[in-house]
């Protein structure tokens, strides 16, 4: 779907669009949480507040102009509608999201605040999907799909490039997973430069995605989801990124919602950082000893998205 190149690429059309965002050692904690060396790429200090401005500005970035006239539409669970809505805003066209019931109200107030028109359709995202692709068609509007998109894809991996520049030799990566975009596009580019390095991802236990598709060996629909995580909560994942991610990723581990709310906590408490859930999801996984490690193992985790659960 996606190479190193394409990847590289996004990276030189970035420069100067995005942030780069810090990478820090987890030192000097009150409760350490794990016997590794554990460090925190922050995109919860990202444009719009998470990875996804990577993704969407690169797509708007090598979209071509004429066909941005009609504006930009997408759904999402609220970080890559936020991203989208800040490319409309950079192109100086409309920007419509689609997002399900269960998305935060703080995502639905940034994006409101970005200047996107918010349309909240169906309980999850995929319904939220159905009725973004269906509107761009009636308006002529390009449609900006949050992972199964290689320009997105793309832009996403240039997280790992960063990461990579700066701890060239990470051990493990912890990584969530919503649609699986970032863990193919970062995946993508650890295999080329760090191929020893392990992938682990993360999903929630009510909405196994990814983890149910590699265990059957091939693309799944959750029947029912029940993680109230909007930004992971997706039902079915595209072929194409099943396919990068079954290529690259060593491990999937579930985490508890309730899991997640503790961790984000602890990131604010212990390093001041306001992480949604999906941002918490790796350092969940670690707090819980899903991920085994040993010590003086290079760690590192993403802060992947910013939020008020981790302030109470």
């Amino acid at each position: 779907m996606i190479t190193l190149s394409d990847i590289e690429a996004a990276q030189a059309r970035l420069d100067g669009r995005i942030r780069r965002t810090p990478l820090i050692k987890a030192d000097n904690l009150s409760t350490p949480i794990t016997t590794a060396e554990l460090y925190l790429k922050l995109e919860c200090l990202q444009v719009t507040g998470s990875f996804k401005a990577r993704g969407a500005t690169n797509r708007l970035l090598a979209t071509p102009e004429r066909d941005l006239a009609n504006g930009i539409v997408t759904a999402s669970g609220g970080n890559h509608g936020v991203a989208v809505a800040r490319t409309g805003k950079l192109a100086g066209v409309a920007a419509t999201v689609f997002v399900p019931t269960n998305v935060s109200p703080s995502k639905v107030a940034k994006l409101k605040q970005w200047g996107a028109t918010v349309e909240i359709i169906g309980n999850v995202f995929d319904d939220a999907d159905k009725a973004a692709r269906a509107y761009a068609r009636e308006i002529g509007a390009v449609y900006f799909h949050p992972f199964a998109d290689p320009l997105v894809m793309a832009g996403q991996g240039t997280l790992a490039l960063e990461i990579l520049d700066e701890l060239p030799d990470v051990d493990t990566f912890l990584i969530a997973i919503g649609g699986g975009g970032l863990i193919g596009g970062m995946g993508t580019a650890i295999r080329a430069l760090r191929p020893q390095a392990r992938i682990i991802g993360i999903e929630p236990v009510g909405c196994p995605t990814l983890k149910a598709s590699l265990d059957a060996g091939h693309v799944v629909t959750i029947p029912k989801i029940t993680s109230a995580v909007a930004t992971m909560s997706c039902a079915r994942t595209d072929e194409r990124v099943f396919e990068r991610v079954r290529a690259v990723v060593d491990d999937v581990v579930l985490v508890e919602d309730q899991a997640m709310i503790e961790a984000a906590r602890w990131l604010w408490f212990e390093l001041g950082l306001a992480a949604d859930l999906s941002g918490a999801a790796a350092v969940s996984a670690l707090r819980d000893g899903l991920v085994s490690v040993t010590p003086g193992e290079k760690v590192c985790a993403l802060v992947c998205g910013a939020g008020p659960e981790g302030l109470s």
